[in-house]
Formats: C-alpha cells, structure tokens, sequence
C-alpha cells in the first residue's frame, strides 16, 4: 500500500468533523467511524479528503437484451449510448437465459454468447442476474418428443449446466418463472406444463432450485412470479414447508394499464414480507403514452400496430416512477428492483415502457429516477477532513464509497445498513 503524503501530518489541527449524513430511509443508512492511517499506523490528522460514493448496495437493475449483439461485435452504433446510459444509473442487470432462443437445437446453447454478456455487465462492476432457468413459456419445442422422465432429466441437466458454466458470473437466478399457472397453462403445449401436471407445483420448484444448486451450490436463486395474490403467497408457503430454500421472493408487475398506486403496492410487500425472506421487485414499467384499458386481464392480449410515447404521459411515466420507487426503496424487506427495459425500441408489446425513447434521447423518468439514484439517495464529492485522531465519521446509504487524497490516492469504505462501524484504512 501507499503511504499518504507526509505533509498531511503536519498540517493543522482541526476540529472533529461534523459527520456526513442524509436524512430518511434510516434502514437504507448506515455509519462509519473512519480512521486514516500511516502504513506504520499512526494517524493522519488534519488531512481534508473527499468522500464520494460509488455503488449503492441495493440493487437498481434494468435488462441488458439490447447490448447482447453489441457486446459480441455486432455493428449496433446505438448500442455504445446505450451502454453508458444503462452504466450511468444501474448497478445490476437481468440477461434472458429462455431456453427456446438459448438452445434451438439440443445440445447447441449459446452459452459463449451470454457468458460474453455477463463478463462485459461484470467488468464494470454490474451484478448479473439469469433469467430464467425454468419456464413453461419459451420450452424449447424439441422437449415435446421426450417422455415425462426424459424430459424432467434433460432439464434438471439443462439448469445445472447453466449455474455450472456461469458460476462467479452470474451470482443469482429466477430459478423457476411464474409457477402459480404452470399446470394451469394451456396457451401452447410445452413438456414444462406437461410434466408440472404429473408432479405438482411444489416439487416443480424443488426440481428447479435442486439442480441449480448442484450446477453452483453458491448461487442466489429466487422464485419468481406475476402472480401477486395469495395464490402465490400460499405456493411460497408450500415450498417452505417442504422444506425447499428460497434465497428472495420476486415479484413482477407490469404496470401499462396505470401505476397501481402506493397503497396497493404496499399491501403486496406485506403480504409477501411476512415469510421473512428478501424481495424483489424483478419486472416492472410503467408506460410514457396512452394506458391499456382496464378490462384487459392478459396484458398479451393488447395489440396495437402503434403505441407512441406522448409529452403527457412521459410526465406521468416520470412522476409515477418517482412514487414507485420511493414505495419500493422505502420497504425494508425490498433489496432490489430490475426495470424491465431502458428503451422502447423492441419494448415488450411495443409498449412505450423505457426510460429513453427509441431515438436515444432521456425521457424526464430517466432524469427523474437518476435524481433519485445518483441524487437524493447518493454522496457526491464531499470534501472531509480528519480530526487529531485521524478520524471523520461517515453516514449514507448502504454501499461502497471512496476516499481520495489530494494526489490522487485512495481506499474504499463499504457502509452497511444498519450498522455502526469503525474503519481503519491507508491511501493506496
């Protein structure tokens, strides 16, 4: 390690530092007494340095579908903006593992070409996120000529391999997706469903998670759903009980027929906060143009040839946002939520849903939830200097920050929610 400039201890003494704190979220905060050494341990008193944060521990993720090509030499000159505009407010990212488009063939996975993927998210310090390893929607169509025990094999392979061959890459997975209807599911014959009838909802996930854990016993899988009623709620509960570990609860909810408001959204946290596990929030938009009408209960049902993005609707797209995620962010049980597209070129259902129109261009609920992320909820630059003792006390929101000299030189502090710590630490 580097030492920090000498003359640092020669500088004047100074007051103890009033501590750096933002205020609300208090189960997002949390303290560090920081003490900066010598490499011989003797303090750095008097020394100003900035204090800036650069990552936040919980996770703002978006998907990552559309740098996909880029990322393995395809010649999208959209992608390098879109690329920074993602790197610029998301520190996580979903990737699409759908087994249909990841192995067309039996026996041909493209595994090199995610694998690209997530290495490029990974790199710059994004966490990657596999979605999903088992889902009656996408079945490859090739799975249909295998018999029930044939099929429960190649596919309790086919998750095994994923976790195996992308462990310390992808850290976590939608082990299984959207399991409430899976037995019920009749809008395409799949093997999934198929087999799901013979064996029931609970031993489907059990089979899911099983052999994800034996391709990467490390790996953090949650078990995901559209599905926000008790229905769901009673499927966890079953899972529990028998005994399967659940590592988080996803919940999706896409909102293109209007925000559903703080008070609903909360009565859903709660009836899943109460199994005691992490939630997360792994879909959800809001759409910037006219609101898909109400009575429509398959949202793929609606099919327009043209859904714009409209002036008064992106004012509501950035104004619900900022509800939305203060709700979520304001619930401790949520650890994460994943927004389900930056653009809206290729949006789902052609819905106007990014946060950048398909030109390019920042919506305001791009800005309005970088104001959130990289404003409210985060420290800028900060200039701190120590006491006699070498010591300024630090408060923020959970995650990792960094503390400069003024050549340049620096260490990071990781701050945890919750807790109080002290911190010895030399510039490097």
């Amino acid at each position: 390690m580097i030492v920090p400039d000498p003359a640092f201890a020669t500088q004047p003494t100074v007051p103890a530092a009033a501590p750096l704190t933002l205020t609300g979220l208090e189960h997002r905060r949390g303290g560090a007494s920081v003490r900066v050494e010598h490499a011989d341990g003797t303090p750095v008193a008097g020394a100003c340095l900035t204090v800036e944060q650069v990552r936040h521990a919980f996770g703002f993720g978006n998907i990552g579908f559309d740098l996909i090509d880029w990322v393995n030499g395809e010649d999208d000159r959209a992608a390098p903006l879109l690329a920074q505009q993602h790197l610029d407010l998301f520190n996580a990212v979903t990737l699409p593992f759908y087994w249909r488009d990841f192995e067309p063939r039996r026996g041909s996975p493209a595994t090199e070409r995610l694998l690209a993927a997530a290495r490029w998210f990974a790199e710059r310090g994004v966490q990657v996120k596999g979605h999903t390893l088992l889902w009656h929607t996408l079945a490859p169509t090739w799975l249909l000529d295998l018999s029930d025990a044939q099929a429960e094999a190649v596919m309790r392979a086919r998750i095994s391999r994923e976790t195996r061959d992308f462990a310390g890459v992808v850290d976590q997975w939608d082990a299984i997706n959207e399991a409430v209807i899976l037995p019920v599911f009749t809008a395409e014959a799949n093997a999934v469903t198929r087999l799901a009838r013979a064996k029931g909802r609970v031993e489907m996930v059990r089979m899911a998670f099983d052999a994800a854990r034996d391709g990467d016993p490390h790996a953090r899988l949650v078990l995901n759903d559209f599905d926000l009623s008790e229905d769901y709620a009673h499927l966890i509960e079953d899972c529990l009980s028998a005994g399967i570990q659940i590592d988080a609860i996803g919940l999706q909810t896409h909102m293109h027929q209007g925000y559903r408001g703080e008070e609903a959204t909360l009565e859903i946290l709660e009836r899943f906060a109460r199994f005691g596990l992490p939630l997360q929030m792994t879909e959800t938009t809001l759409v910037s143009g006219h609101l898909m009408p109400p009575h429509i209960v398959d949202l793929n049902d609606y099919q327009v040839d043209h859904w714009p993005s409209t002036p008064d609707g992106e004012a509501r797209q950035a104004d619900d946002i900022v509800r939305h995620y203060r709700t979520l962010v304001g619930h401790p049980a949520v650890e994460s939520i994943t927004y389900w597209g930056l653009t809206d070129a290729g949006a789902w259902l052609g819905a106007p849903a990014g946060l950048v129109r398909a030109d390019g261009s920042l919506k305001p609920s791009y800005e309005a939830l970088h104001a959130l992320i990289k404003g409210e909820w985060w420290l800028a630059p900060t200039e701190v200097c120590t006491d006699d003792s070498g010591t300024f006390d630090l408060t923020g929101f959970a995650g990792e920050y960094r503390v400069s000299g003024p050549d340049g030189r620096s260490a990071s502090v990781t701050v945890a929610a919750g807790r109080e710590q002290r911190v010895s630490l030399t510039l490097a």
